[in-house]
């Protein structure tokens, strides 16, 4: 137990670039504080003491702003940024290396008993706001976008994007040692993406049609990726 407790430390030490020393991690990350609460309230709940372990889920919860269920099942070296917010249900598995942001849920769809709640894999990164919903796995060595909402199975080694949460193979895959993906501006913009190729398509046609592209600079961001405010109300 000690050992996964220094484990718990390590990793927002080497995840938060803030951290400063294991003392001010102790004593002021509410991150920590939740899943070192939840550490006590599982081993209560698999002991057989149910009652005990939601009374400590709950004051964790009043405390901490973290609720997570005692039944849940977290991996060694999960780390919770911020911690406001998050929700982890009860059939939840998240594995090792994990990095969760503020706002994140981990919930379910069903109100069917059994597993009903994700299962999330190894070196895991979910974005701000992210939902992950129902009985759904996320391979190890993915991330999840800010505020996406994932309902279906996520391979090994992607990227997920949008709502609802549209799933993009990495090019360059990652390696188990490689460290937390943590850099939000390399997020796809599929939309963005799927807009130009229209546009491109549009101009091949009407060249081919009559040999000159219409003008759609009232349609289209300029090359610095800025839309014109004069084709909005704003």
């Amino acid at each position: 137990m000690l050992a996964t407790l220094r484990g718990d430390l390590q990793a927002a030490r080497d995840r938060d670039p803030a951290a400063r020393s294991a003392w001010e991690i102790a004593l002021c990350y509410p991150g920590v504080h939740a899943i070192w609460a939840h550490r006590a309230s599982h081993a209560l709940w698999e002991g057989g003491y149910p009652f005990a372990a939601r009374v400590t889920a709950a004051l964790a919860r009043a405390l901490t702003g973290v609720d997570i269920h005692p039944a849940a099942t977290l991996g060694a070296g999960l780390f919770i940024d911020h911690a406001t917010g998050v929700v982890i249900g009860e059939t939840a598995e998240v594995g090792e290396d994990v990095t969760l942001y503020q706002g994140v849920t981990l919930g379910g769809t069903s109100l069917e008993h059994g597993k009903r709640h994700p299962t999330v894999g190894d070196r895991v990164t979910i974005g701000a706001g992210a939902k992950v919903l129902g009985p759904v796995t996320i391979g190890d060595d993915s991330r999840i976008g800010a505020n996406a909402v994932v309902v279906k199975a996520v391979p090994p080694n992607s990227v997920v994007v949008g709502v609802p949460g549209q799933v993009i193979a990495r090019s360059r895959p990652r390696s188990a040692g490689a460290p937390p993906d943590l850099e939000d501006t390399l997020m796809p913009d599929l939309l963005g993406t799927s807009l130009q190729s229209l546009l491109r398509r549009v101009d091949q046609l009407e060249t081919a049609l009559d040999g000159s592209a219409a003008d759609h600079r009232d349609a289209r961001p300029s090359e610095a990726g800025v839309w014109s405010g004069e084709d909005f109300s704003i």
